[in-house]
């Protein structure tokens, strides 16, 4: 059941603060606890670096959005952080690394940038943590910034995992799944909109997207709904945000989805291509309707990879990792921290 009232979050949010402060409290012998700006790309960018034990796998988290900073999340994945450091990133033009630099200095954003400065922060991590490779986690945009810096640079990485995964939509899937939703939840002024738009998605203004958004997001069922019980009570609850870091993410992201929108709306999939040099993952939600799981495993099945595989995540829609946390963990562990031992 998707919860339908935010006040009890804004009500409680200093003790929910706290609880999660306790929550994210590390205290081991080789623990990794770093929050700072590095240089990447000419400009100051935040990352945090947080884990047990700086022995493990280091995982690096691409956030999706444009500019939805997955640093809100960090209470909800604490317990994956026994057995990877997990490495978290705010990209140019999201969260704190908006508020320090700014419109004019994050400058244009566009996919490519954001790849290139993924793969900067890649080899900084393997300077600084003295390894050779570590584990890409693209979620939703950030599965296409990855999928890029994979292409681009195979050899810093064990794997890629792909989750909430951008790609081709081959029967205008999307657009279908949507007026299902719409249909079944009996939001006919929703279902009306649609309709008026249709599913040519490089025929939509910018503002046709984010009413899109809005209103299947607000018709999903049956599964965790991303804003409603996952951003927002994550946004409200983390200790790492005050006030004006929220203001700030959400001003990222209309700087940021302005900056990328022709881009996103009209992105040539054929640059991504189908051949990989190394392990790829598709970790999905088994009801993800923003970016269809039926889309992701056609995906999958026309890539070339040493070792390919598409793990469903049970009962999730958009955002799998977080809405079950558990289950994305237990995958990380069985199917990919094998391969960073001996590699």
């Amino acid at each position: 059941m998707t919860k339908s009232n935010i006040l009890p979050d804004i009500f409680f949010r200093k003790f929910n603060q706290r609880k999660n402060e306790k929550k994210l409290e590390i205290n081991t012998e080789y623990m990794i606890n770093e929050e700072k700006y590095v240089t990447i790309g000419g400009i100051d960018q935040w990352i945090t670096i947080r884990g047990e034990d700086r022995r493990n796998p280091v995982l690096l988290l691409i956030h999706g959005g444009p500019a939805s900073t997955y640093t809100i999340f960090s209470s909800l994945i604490r317990p994956w952080e026994r057995h990877f450091t997990i490495v978290q990133w705010d990209q140019r033009g999201a969260g704190k690394t908006f508020k320090r630099n700014g419109k004019e200095a994050c400058g244009k954003i566009t996919l490519q940038q954001l790849a290139e400065d993924g793969i900067e922060l890649s080899k900084l991590i393997c300077n600084e943590l003295e390894i050779e490779k570590i584990i890409l986690v693209g979620s939703s945009v950030g599965s296409l910034i990855a999928t890029l810096m994979i292409k681009e640079r195979p050899n810093l990485y064990f794997a890629y995992v792909g989750t909430d995964q951008n790609c081709y939509d081959y029967e205008n899937i999307a657009y279908q799944l949507a007026i299902d939703a719409l249909s079944d939840a009996r939001n006919t002024r929703g279902l009306k909109k649609f309709k008026e738009l249709g599913p040519d998605q490089t025929k939509w203004t910018h503002k046709d997207y984010d009413k899109r958004n809005q209103i299947l997001v607000k018709s999903i069922k049956n599964v965790p709904n991303m804003v409603m019980d996952l951003i927002l009570p994550s946004m409200l609850s983390s200790p790492q945000h005050n006030i004006n870091d929220l203001f700030d993410i959400f001003k990222g992201m209309k700087f940021s989805g302005e900056q990328l929108f022709n881009e996103l709306m009209n992105f040539n999939y054929g640059r991504l291509g189908t051949v990989f040099s190394i392990p790829f993952f598709i970790f999905q939600g088994d009801n993800d309707i923003i970016t269809p799981t039926k889309n992701a495993e056609r995906f999958l099945q026309e890539i070339e990879a040493p070792l390919k595989e598409f793990i469903y995540i049970n009962n999730a829609g958009h955002l799998a990792c977080f809405a079950r946390p558990e289950q994305f963990l237990q995958e990380l562990i069985k199917r990919v921290r094998p391969l960073t031992i001996n590699n």
